[in-house]
């Protein structure tokens, strides 16, 4: 059934758009389902989750990670990780660039925009994406590669709509602003309830779960 249900996803992708199969709470085995029809990017959101997946996945398999990352979690996420999706404060911002400077790496990451109405959802403001922006050249331990943003968890389609708006709204006019930054071209946004909208309104990345899985036991 996991097959069928990803084929049933990318045949509604717009050209040019990365599905990511977010596989959290979900076994090695069902993700080797998807594999074997043919995915190869996964999201998981909890480090000991991706730390413990990692070995016992093929090695082509690319990992975003797209939760909450605490900085006393790092060694557990970004050997590992392809992208970071969700660094939503300067504080795990300098913690990631510090890490990868240290070791010699450069981490792909996209910055997270507080842009759904729940206030415990984490993220920056769109002034602060705009002061990181203006300072990229001051972290050469990331590569700033886009936004990412979870829409409010309601059915009302205008809300979400027009929320994938504003933050697709905000990307256009820091990629206008910010040439330099070739790597800026991604737009995370859409997850399996509202994937479509955030297609039409511009997303390159669209985080489908349960659409894919179902539902976690």
């Amino acid at each position: 059934m996991i097959a069928e249900h990803l084929q049933d996803v990318v045949s509604t992708l717009r050209e040019g758009v990365t599905l990511v199969a977010v596989s959290k709470f979900h076994s090695v085995e069902e993700m080797m389902e998807a594999y074997r029809a043919g995915q190869r990017v996964f999201g998981e959101n909890r480090p000991q989750e991706l730390s413990v997946k990692v070995p016992q996945m093929p090695s082509d398999v690319v990992w975003h990670f797209i939760g909450h990352l605490q900085t006393n979690k790092l060694g557990k996420v970004l050997p590992y990780a392809s992208m970071v999706e969700s660094v939503d404060s300067l504080h795990l911002l300098s913690a990631v660039d510090t890490w990868c400077r240290a070791r010699g790496k450069v981490m792909d990451i996209l910055l997270e925009l507080h842009l759904g109405a729940e206030e415990t959802k984490g993220g920056f403001s769109d002034s602060e994406i705009v002061g990181v922006l203006d300072r990229a050249s001051d972290y050469l331990g990331v590569r700033f590669c886009g936004l990412m943003g979870m829409a409010t968890n309601t059915s009302d389609e205008q809300v979400v709509r027009a929320e994938f708006r504003r933050i697709a709204a905000l990307f256009a006019s820091l990629r206008e602003a910010h040439p330099e930054l070739s790597a800026f071209r991604e737009l995370s946004i859409g997850m399996s309830g509202d994937y479509r909208i955030a297609m039409e309104e511009g997303s390159t990345i669209v985080r489908v779960g349960t659409a894919i899985f179902g539902e976690r036991l």
